[in-house]
């Protein structure tokens, strides 16, 4: 029974919404900003962990 209530309102929300209006767009857009900022993030804590490396270009060559 709980399943038939949950499919006719899920159906009715698809029905009532104008063409205009899309839910899904809204939802995808913002996971797809959270992965570009934690993508960033990530690029970012790897440049930190590089600026940490002690790096001297006139350090002589080991032979």
């Amino acid at each position: 029974m709980k399943c038939t209530v949950v499919f006719l309102v899920l159906s009715m929300v698809v029905l009532m919404v104008e063409p205009g209006e899309c839910i899904w767009r809204a939802l995808f857009h913002g996971t797809k900003k959270d992965l570009e900022d934690q993508q960033l993030e990530k690029q970012l804590e790897q440049l930190e962990q590089l600026d940490k490396l002690d790096y001297n270009p006139r350090r002589p060559a080991l032979d």
